[in-house]
């Protein structure tokens, strides 16, 4: 994999400590689009594609866009299992530090089995007592010489499929070695958020339009986008007035708050073959981009493109995103890409050169 041109000896950041879920699951698509009743027996196959869960997710993303100058350390538990097992080794080849990615014994690894209707619509049941659900705040401590060792040096992820609790130890930890601080909240969740005091020790908040919605009791359907937006950052803000807010809208492109405006960005056209992950390699390109020192629209950007990138596989882990797939997707539009995201995709090479030049004169 060909990282992003970043020279991270002159970054800010050196390493990303992460929690969030380390699991696996399946996909079955149904035959026949009604939608299943509660005691119907239904037909249909399961579909040859790989799952993985949040935290493994953009951490492996992370690692492709940054190299191995940049450490990145997953905390988490998965069970004494085969998948437990495949998904640890998985994430040691793809360069990832494991140090905290604990076998439980007597658990099992996070799952969750995925139905899918002919037309793309489905659903999904995840087990709640997996090895994630024992992820408590004196397990996320054990990270704390991690933190240590990082301080004023770092980024911390909060990501979901393991407590609240442990994410606010995790921001915790941050907060006191001056990471930058990242998180990511459900829908269900996110009442819970805005009443407490999270969203003190949070710089950057990453979700989608449901979310946003769910934190001002406000519903999608039938209502105002710009609407939501606005409300959910004035909810934030009273949080936390420094706060920036990334939020994805699926195909309707994605839109960020950086303290002095919502700009919104379109997505980018691609062949796709499966959603499943989109979100997360989004934010793993947002903390690449300010890891590389962009600025908070700029980082977008790259998400956006990484996001678009990762929607071109079937599994939920495209294996083959780094600099050089992401360079040959924003390729087909450089004029609608800002020049420091450029940068990190260039390469020496004379018909790349040329095509850039190109694009640049207008021609």
């Amino acid at each position: 994999m060909i990282p992003l041109n970043v020279d991270i000896k002159t970054c800010r950041y050196h390493a990303l400590i992460g929690v969030g879920g380390i699991g696996s699951g399946m996909f079955f698509r149904l035959n026949g689009d009604a939608t299943l009743g509660r005691e119907e027996s239904r037909s249909g196959y399961f579909l040859d594609r790989k799952d993985y869960c949040k935290l493994h997710i953009i951490a492996h993303y992370v690692r492709a866009l940054l190299g191995p100058d940049f450490h990145t350390i997953p905390v988490g538990r998965v069970g004494d299992d085969d998948i437990g097992t495949r998904l640890v080794q998985e994430m040691a080849e793809a360069g990832l530090d494991t140090t905290y990615v604990e076998r439980t014994q007597g658990s099992q690894t996070l799952f969750s089995f995925c139905f899918i209707y002919p037309d793309g619509s489905g659903g999904n049941m995840t087990t709640s007592d997996s090895a994630c659900s024992t992820v408590d705040p004196a397990y996320v401590l054990r990270a704390k010489p991690e933190f240590e060792r990082y301080a004023n040096r770092g980024i911390a992820l909060a990501a979901p499929e393991v407590s609240v609790d442990a994410r606010e130890q995790l921001l915790k930890l941050a907060t006191q070695n001056g990471f930058f601080r990242a998180a990511s909240f459900t829908s269900e969740e996110m009442p819970r958020v805005v009443r407490s005091k999270i969203l003190e020790s949070v710089d950057l908040l990453a979700i989608n339009l449901e979310e946003a919605a769910a934190a001002v009791a406000m519903e999608v359907a039938g209502s105002d986008v710009q609407t939501i937006i606005e409300a959910a950052v004035g909810a934030f803000q009273k949080k936390n007035p420094a706060i920036q807010v990334s939020v994805t809208m699926g195909k309707n492109g994605s839109c960020c708050w950086d303290g002095n405006g919502v700009i919104w960005m379109p997505v980018r056209k691609v062949k796709v073959e499966s959603t499943a992950g989109a979100g997360d390699a989004f934010l793993a390109g947002l903390l690449a981009g300010i890891t590389a020192g962009l600025p908070l629209h700029a980082a977008q950007e790259l998400a956006t493109l990484t996001g678009g990138d990762s929607v071109q596989s079937i599994h939920t882990i495209n294996k083959k995103l780094d600099r050089d797939s992401l360079r040959t997707l924003s390729m087909e539009s450089w004029a609608g890409i800002s020049p420091e995201v450029q940068r990190l995709m260039e390469e020496t090479n004379e018909r790349y050169d040329a095509h850039h030049a190109a694009v640049r004169s207008g021609s």
